[in-house]
């Protein structure tokens, strides 16, 4: 049996038992383990993991371990500029889009809310959103640590909080989104975009006494619903408020 120091830093601590938190641990092992076997063995999904350094050099998730090393696991950075190093993730998404499992629908609701591409991948066995997450290039969101450990998944982020509100903060946060808000522009119900559409062509769907007074309407590219600002407009944008304004409280926006 041979023994590695590891120590995680920043958020990755959210993952260890309270005893374990902002210290050294010792991570006793056989063989040669890779660093990423080590990083989940102790309970950090690797897709939360940023930077890696063995002995004070930067590798990949494919390092094998030695009696004695020293490990240094970091989480995404927010202010350090680490450009000049080796980073595990393999490549950036070219846009960022979420697949959520099937526990996060009213994340999900937020989200489009506020205008980020995010599915919801509502009784869907594992196996099938990793990989429609592959495929569709989507970061899945979860309250599964497990699902964050299979080796297919490449980009992927643990949720933290039970609350909606809160985790639709949370990622707000994560990922640096305020700046991309579009509150209002995707269907709350398929996620997808939303566009403009005449009012004489949709006549038969809008309530009476809503056509009465309101002319601009919205029709989703990929489900049809139909949106306009009614009674419940106000309610929504107070949701809208209340995620952003403490966003901004914590230095996002």
């Amino acid at each position: 049996m041979t023994v590695a120091a590891v120590r995680m830093y920043g958020e990755l601590n959210d993952f260890l038992p309270a005893d374990l938190r902002q210290k050294t641990i010792p991570y006793a092992f056989q063989g040669t383990p890779a660093v990423k076997d080590a990083i989940e063995a102790l309970g950090v999904p690797h897709v939360e993991v940023e930077l890696v350094l063995l002995n004070g050099e930067s590798v990949d998730f494919a390092a094998r371990l030695g009696d004695g090393d020293r490990l240094a696991v970091y989480p995404k950075f927010e202010s350090l500029d680490v450009s000049g190093l080796l980073r595990v993730r393999r490549e950036p998404l070219r846009r960022i889009a979420f697949l959520l499992d099937g526990h996060l629908g009213k994340l999900a609701r937020f989200l489009r809310l506020l205008g980020l591409d995010a599915a919801h991948a509502n009784e869907c066995r594992d196996e099938d959103l990793v990989a429609s997450a592959a495929r569709e290039e989507r970061i899945i969101l979860t309250r599964d640590r497990e699902l964050l450990k299979r080796g297919a998944v490449t980009h992927g982020y643990w949720v933290r909080s039970t609350d909606p509100i809160e985790q639709a903060r949370e990622v707000v946060r994560r990922f640096d989104l305020a700046r991309q808000v579009q509150p209002f522009t995707r269907c709350l119900v398929c996620g997808d975009l939303l566009a403009p559409v005449a009012k004489e062509t949709v006549r038969e769907r809008i309530p009476p006494r809503v056509a009465a007074w309101r002319d601009e309407y919205l029709r989703c590219v990929g489900c049809g619903n139909l949106y306009w600002e009614g009674t419940h407009h106000p309610r929504l944008r107070a949701t809208v408020d209340r995620i952003l304004e403490e966003t901004a409280i914590n230095g996002t926006g």
